[in-house]
């Protein structure tokens, strides 16, 4: 059976905060993931898997289930320690980068993965039954209308994406393996909303709607009916653009633990938080996780306070709500008044 031709990233027209939260979670997961807040027909889940199919192959430790990364022996799972703990040559392959979809009936067992007892009882060896997160390491987990899923399981999301790694405890025996993914979470607002208790732990968060442009509009139309008359061509049209994206993803990544921050900086941050009324710290640690990340990407090797205004359009508005049930509202002219005078 043919493989299913994926919709290229960069022939998505608009959608530029979206496309943008997306690639700094790949070039840095520990953002804690993206929000997507939209309408349906608005590329949402269009732009997760063409992200997906855009970056290259990676490697990984043939036959691990986690997906363990050769070449970084400290978030190798249990099995990848014990095999190689001799400095003895992994086995690797390479593998796309996926999409692992979490349904919104999902429990938690089938999310964090399960623990046999009885058999760590009888034989003293712990049994691993791997839950969706072990399937999500190293690649995308997305979650369509993750609103409507148990609050429980959104809050273990978010520990294991915050965290990079998936704890199991049951019965006083305990398993621990990496979780470091990407993190997606799409809704429609019209469907109800995230408590935000929760809403806030989610690193970055954008609203998307449809282009009110007319030109635009036709442009998307356009688009797709090329694509979807002809799927092989229209991809080779952007193959190029998809290639010089993904290099660039890519050296963002090897550049970002290269990218510092001036203390000037990190003090304008802490400064616009006070000005916006902000609560807790999460949201200048997010700030400026999300500048570097930035930084990276422009290939920078400081951060810049154009980065640090980018960052703060893409990390503040959800973290705006002061009362239940309210729309949270980022008076986008008083942070551009602040960072003015910081300039």
């Amino acid at each position: 059976m043919k493989r299913t031709a994926v919709y290229p990233f960069t022939a998505i027209v608009g959608q530029e905060d979206m496309k943008m939260a997306l690639i700094l979670n790949v070039i840095n997961p520990a953002l804690g993931g993206v929000l997507i807040k939209g309408e349906k027909g608005t590329a949402k889940s269009t732009a997760v898997r063409a992200l997906a199919e855009l970056l290259p192959a990676m490697q990984a430790v043939h036959g691990c289930r986690f997906n363990c990364d050769p070449h970084n022996a400290n978030l190798f799972c249990d099995d990848c320690a014990k095999n190689y703990a001799s400095n003895a040559v992994c086995h690797i392959e390479d593998i796309k980068m996926r999409v692992v979809e979490l349904p919104v009936s999902a429990t938690e067992d089938r999310v964090v993965g399960t623990l046999d007892i009885e058999h760590a009882i009888k034989h003293g060896e712990k049994k691993f039954e791997a839950g969706i997160l072990a399937q999500a390491n190293r690649n995308i987990l997305y979650v369509d209308e993750i609103n409507l899923l148990d609050d429980h399981v959104v809050d273990v999301l978010l520990d294991a994406a915050a965290m990079g790694i998936n704890t199991v405890e049951r019965e006083g025996v305990s398993y621990s393996h990496p979780a470091r993914f990407v993190l997606v979470g799409t809704m429609n607002p019209e469907e109800g909303d995230i408590r935000p208790q929760l809403l806030d732990r989610f690193g970055l968060s954008v609203v998307v709607t449809g282009e009110h442009d007319p030109s635009q509009r036709v442009e998307v139309i356009k688009r797709r009916l090329a694509y979807e008359d002809n799927a092989d061509d229209f991809i080779a049209g952007y193959q190029e653009e998809q290639q010089a994206l993904a290099e660039k993803i890519m050296q963002a990544r090897e550049a970002l633990p290269k990218v510092t921050i001036s203390d000037a900086l990190l003090e304008t941050v802490a400064k616009l938080a006070v000005e916006l009324g902000v609560d807790g710290h999460r949201a200048d640690i997010t700030v400026i996780k999300t500048a570097l990340s930035l930084a990276a990407f422009n290939e920078h090797n400081e951060v810049e306070l154009a980065d640090v205004k980018a960052a703060a359009k893409l990390v503040l508005p959800h973290r705006m709500r002061r009362r239940p049930f309210e729309e949270g509202q980022l008076d986008w002219n008083k942070v551009e008044a602040f960072l003015g005078q910081e300039a």
